[in-house]
């Protein structure tokens, strides 16, 4: 059963969050993978943010560009975390994706990690997940530990 929800805006988006689901698998983390646009299918996005836990899922990574509402709203439907993944789009390169991202309400928190940051995003992700999940604590301490070393 999946645990990490990995959402995108857009199909195009995929290249961009390749690192995260790359880097989910290498973890050995289970992980779904959605289309979901905050702006053209926002019943999607409301049904999607409902469900997650009882989907299983524990952690969401969204990644969106321009505006960036996606991780926002979905954080809006669920209490599990989301963590925000703001991709480098139009003229802004991103800087418009990560202030969406930054500057949500009190109440609504989204994690954000820094621009085409989807690796981080994922093993950010490990770390939360790792606090009950033991396996992924003991693949994420040797990903740690094998940085340290190169």
């Amino acid at each position: 059963m999946p645990l990490v929800g990995v959402v995108m805006g857009s199909k195009s988006d995929e290249v961009l969050m390749q690192p995260a689901l790359d880097t989910l698998r290498d973890l050995g983390i289970e992980y779904e993978v959605s289309v979901i646009s905050a702006h053209r299918t926002p019943e999607k996005a409301r049904e999607y943010g409902q469900n997650a836990r009882k989907k299983g899922l524990e952690v969401i990574i969204a990644g969106a560009g321009g505006a960036a509402h996606l991780p926002g709203v979905i954080a809006s439907w669920t209490t599990i975390p989301v963590i925000g993944v703001p991709l480098a789009r139009g003229e802004l390169k991103g800087v418009d994706a990560l202030l969406s991202m930054a500057q949500m309400p009190s109440g609504v928190p989204v994690a954000c990690v820094g621009i085409d940051g989807a690796k981080n995003a994922a093993i950010l992700a490990a770390a939360i997940l790792g606090l009950k999940h033991e396996k992924i604590r003991e693949a994420y301490g040797k990903y740690r530990r094998e940085l340290s070393s190169s």
